[in-house]
């Protein structure tokens, strides 16, 4: 075993003569004797020594307890002070460098070695105790659910790793302290009380305790949470480890999935009345119409008999629309121009939805070919637009637009139901009133209508998605109160088979380089989607759900690219928000997103360097506008 090597830091040279006789003759290796500070900060960097004999009241620009603070912590070399006398001050300033040990002069061979030996022991024995600690950090730091380790008698956190904070909004020393009370959203299940409950029930049983819990982030955004909590020794004490899994995308998830269940029992339960209801009206009519034709002579019996053959056709009607919901109802299905049955329409539909309406209609392609009943593609384009008329009583815009969209498990925003493919579409935007959450969750269910009683059946969106899912399509809703609201209608495309592969490569390739980017979005579930997307793509993420939250973050600095949602809550939205930061901050790169499609900004409300992203987006749809941000930022700096 080589012998410990000691630098001497002594500025009386005989008795510098006589430590280095000791320390020899005790069997240590002086690799160094030094008389000042300068010296020993230069000897103890070059030469790595494992203990330094340090008098404390050396001549010079540094005394040994100056010197001593100045020793790089990376080195960790053991410093021993020596000292003749000292009064309190100089002992305190002196324990604040945490020393191993001190001797009184004069000092006999047996207290030199002993002080220098405990203090080999106690650096071997922390220099394991690193190790662990780093190995348990790692151990921790790759793990991907959130580790929360607190302590077992006051609940406060001493150990957060990186995933855990992230996952609440929080950086993982911000934590530090606190307790799980503090990521309580107060509600149902389990308020922090309770929580604290199981904590202490593993606590006293030692057994592991699991439980949901509706939790809080720190932007007081909702977020699930799958919590396992369970007590384990930890650097000799009883320390609670909580492992927590993040619920929120699945929570999401599964209330879209009930919304869409809900719908189905109700169509199941729809079509099933309206099916031996339109056998009792097959008779109602044919009887009618029966006695309309053996009794032409009596006026009266005629006029009556017509009005109930008319009521009964209605209900004819009626009962149509409900197969059409609950998909009995026989289709025509056929190859059609989607482009030319959309311009046919919107020219018969623009001169009875008015003149205070202006509309506007475009295709995306040439050519764009559905398989589907005309009729009903038509009904459909021709619901929407009437209903978008009545949400602008006092005029508004009406856009409509044709194109394709390829759809896969990986877009942002799309239900759990839609299956995977390419997609003909037709979207129809309106700058009306807009729904609130209310009404957007039941407005596909059959009779629901916020019209005046008299003014509609609450048939027709029912029957619009009713229609779309018999045909393998789907409808989706985006609606802002005060805004405005778009529906997009989605058709299988019969124009061959399109692979989810012919997608940009973009997607795969890492296009940032730990660049910072601001994501502005009060969608928790789409804010999360996204943060997924900029990280897998190489960029360092920073979270907000509004523009007041967004300034401040702003004003911290050292944000590359600003991408917000245009509508978002607030007297600040994401196109003002955008104004503000290029006024602020000319270089910032801002990149627009919103359920809106992109002619539903008005002409000259968006700077024109700005990238709008419309959703619903897939992560090679986010790639392909940040690669054409980022090179046009290389080419502006280049210039």
């Amino acid at each position: 075993m080589k012998p410990a090597r000691v630098v001497v830091v002594e500025d009386e040279r005989i008795v510098a003569l006589h430590m280095q006789q000791q320390l020899t003759t005790l069997g240590y290796d002086v690799v160094a004797t030094v008389a000042s500070g300068a010296a020993a900060l230069k000897q103890i960097t070059e030469r790595g020594p494992d203990i330094v004999l340090m008098d404390i009241h050396i001549e010079g620009d540094m005394d040994g307890i100056e010197t001593a603070s100045r020793i790089p912590p990376e080195l960790g070399a053991p410093v021993i002070y020596l000292t003749a006398y000292s009064e309190e001050t100089t002992l305190e300033r002196a324990r604040a460098t945490n020393p191993y040990g001190y001797l009184i002069k004069p000092y006999s061979d047996r207290e030199l070695h002993a002080t220098i030996q405990m203090a080999l022991e106690r650096r071997q024995v922390e220099s394991a105790l690193r190790t662990s600690e780093d190995r348990f950090r790692s151990i921790v730091g790759v793990i991907r659910e959130g580790i929360f380790i607190a302590e077992a008698d006051t609940g406060a956190f001493v150990e957060v790793n990186e995933p855990g904070g992230a996952m609440f909004g929080y950086e993982p020393g911000e934590l530090i302290g606190a307790t799980l009370g503090a990521l309580s959203a107060g509600a149902e299940p389990y308020s922090a009380a309770e929580a604290a409950d199981k904590v202490a029930r593993a606590v006293a049983t030692g057994e592991a305790q699991r439980f949901d819990w509706r939790c809080r982030g720190k932007l007081g955004d909702p977020i699930w949470a799958e919590f396992s909590v369970q007590v384990a020794p930890i650097g000799g004490r009883d320390m609670v480890v909580a492992v927590a899994h993040d619920l929120t995308e699945r929570h999401a998830m599964e209330e879209q999935l009930r919304q869409v269940q809900k719908i189905e029992a109700i169509g199941q339960l729809t079509g099933g009345i309206a099916h031996d209801f339109n056998n009792l009206l097959g008779v109602i009519i044919g009887n009618l119409d029966l006695l309309r034709d053996t009794r032409l002579d009596d006026e009266e019996l005629s006029e009556l008999s017509g009005d109930a053959l008319d009521a009964a056709l209605r209900g004819a009607d009626l009962t149509r629309q409900l197969l059409a919901f609950a998909r009995r109802q026989p289709l025509q299905p056929q190859k059609i121009d989607l482009n030319g049955l959309v311009d046919s329409t919107m020219k018969l539909l623009k001169r009875v939805l008015g003149e205070h309406i202006d509309v506007s209609v475009s295709f995306e392609e040439e050519t764009c070919l559905v398989f589907a009943d005309r009729a009903q593609v038509e009904a459909a384009l021709t619901n929407l637009c009437t209903n978008a008329r009545d949400a602008m009583p006092k005029g508004g815009a009406l856009m409509v637009n044709a194109g394709r969209r390829v759809i896969d498990s990986d877009t942002a925003g799309m239900p759990p139901d839609m299956k995977p493919g390419c997609y003909s579409v037709i979207e129809v935007t309106d700058t009306g009133v807009g729904m609130t959450e209310e009404v957007k969750a039941r407005v596909f269910e059959p009779f629901y209508t916020t019209k005046d009683r008299d003014k509609g059946t609450g048939l027709g969106l029912s029957v619009v998605f009713g229609f779309l899912k018999q045909s393998g399509g789907h409808v989706s809703l985006y609606s802002e109160v005060g805004v405005g609201t778009t529906f997009r209608l989605y058709l299988p495309s019969a124009q061959g088979e399109v692979k989810l592969s012919e997608e940009p490569v973009l997607a795969d390739q890492l296009l940032g380089s730990g660049e910072t980017v601001l994501v502005v979005e009060d969608d928790t579930p789409i804010r999360r989607i996204v943060v997924r997307y900029f990280r897998e793509l190489g960029f360092n993420i920073i979270e907000a759900k509004n523009a007041a939250e967004a300034l401040v973050l702003l004003e911290a600095g050292n944000i590359d690219i600003l991408f917000t949602d245009v509508v978002m809550p607030g007297a600040i939205d994401g196109v003002e928000l955008a104004r503000m930061a290029g006024e602020s901050w000319p270089n910032l790169n801002v990149i627009l997103t919103s359920g809106f499609p992109q002619n539903h900004l008005e002409d000259g409300q968006t700077p024109t360097q700005l990238r709008l992203l419309s959703k619903p987006y897939r992560k090679a749809d986010l790639a392909r506008v940040l690669r054409e941000t980022i090179t046009g930022r290389n080419r502006g700096r280049r210039g």
